[in-house]
């Protein structure tokens, strides 16, 4: 084989790939899960993997999935000691299971709202690294809700924020997480005392914000996006209210940021101007100016995932296409 192995895998779907996330089991590398975008009740996930013999990404399976999902994430059981599971949020909060025989079957359905034929639709999730029988759902029905995933069971829902909650996301350890949403505002939440919440952050004209990341290796850390703008915000929740830094490398709007899972200094961008952009934060509080690392793809990027497993890979999905770069 030859050492110097390739820096890009390319893999086509037969759609639009919206959905998108590395698997973190370490029997199953090069692994990830892919979600159509499709104007129709009837959507796609599919299960691929690189083969590393003959460096070609094979569909390991296929389902149907009831409209586009707004979120895809494996269980983040990295020793393979939990069933093989992923989640799905869209109208509901969907577990599925991946068999040995790698036919994918629906393993349950999560809904708090049993007395009703509506539902709020689901904008993302998040699993709880720490305990993964922890997941949180965010809303567009102001709301957040904390479920016992074995238990099928809602353990808490709470009225998060004044408007539609875009993102939600845990913080190393089991009991913080926070949101961000439409009325422009980040909210910390503890578990343990769920009376209170603390609004770390605030954009000037309340624009909305659509996602969050938390830095896993370093908690005092979160990165969020505006609607329609071309900077992500790095927060450190010691100093609220005000951002640590202004990341202003891109040309068009944002759609995604991911933390590198093994470093608590770098963090990627992604946006519309079809550009993938890694910075160094490791120089804070000194603004930081430019981006370390810039990756071109063929349309504009809807999608960034950077591998917790295989931390020298990022995935990117634009158009039809999904791609892993070696960074």
């Amino acid at each position: 084989m030859d050492e110097r192995k390739r820096e890009i895998y390319t893999y086509e779907a037969k759609w639009p790939v919206y959905g998108m996330n590395w698997s973190i089991r370490g029997d199953k590398p090069f692994r990830l899960a892919l979600g159509s975008f499709l104007e129709d009740y009837t959507n796609k996930i599919e299960v691929v993997q690189l083969n590393e013999e003959t460096e070609v990404f094979e569909c390991k399976g296929m389902f149907d999935h009831p409209y586009p999902t707004t979120k895809i994430m494996w269980v983040p059981d990295r020793k393979g000691e939990r069933p093989d599971l992923l989640g799905t949020t869209g109208d509901y909060m969907r577990i599925w299971e991946v068999g040995e025989d790698g036919g994918i079957q629906l393993r349950s359905l999560l809904n708090n709202n049993k007395n009703s034929e509506f539902c709020a639709p689901l904008t993302s999730f998040d699993w709880n690294e720490t305990d993964p029988n922890i997941l949180g759902t965010s809303s567009i029905d102001t709301t957040c809700t904390i479920w016992d995933v074995e238990r099928q069971q809602a353990r808490t829902q709470l009225i998060a924020h004044d408007k539609e909650v875009y993102d939600i996301a845990f913080a190393r350890g089991t009991d913080i997480f926070a949101s961000v949403g439409a009325d422009g505002s980040v909210r910390m939440f503890d578990l343990r005392n769920l009376e209170h919440s603390t609004i770390i952050y605030e954009t000037p004209g309340l624009v909305p914000l659509l996602r969050l990341a938390w830095n896993k290796q370093d908690s005092n850390y979160l990165a969020t996006m505006p609607m329609d703008s071309q900077k992500a915000i790095i927060l450190d929740i010691r100093v609220p209210s005000v951002p640590a830094a202004e990341l202003n490398g891109h040309s068009a709007a944002l759609n995604s940021l991911a933390w590198a899972p093994h470093s608590s200094c770098h963090i990627c961008t992604a946006g519309d101007d079809k550009q993938a952009l890694i910075w160094d934060l490791s120089q804070m509080p000194k603004p930081v100016e430019d981006p370390i690392l810039a990756y071109q793809a063929e349309a504009e990027i809807n999608q960034l995932q950077w591998s917790t497993l295989q931390p020298d890979w990022i995935a990117i999905a634009f158009g039809s296409k999904m791609q892993i770069l070696r960074v």
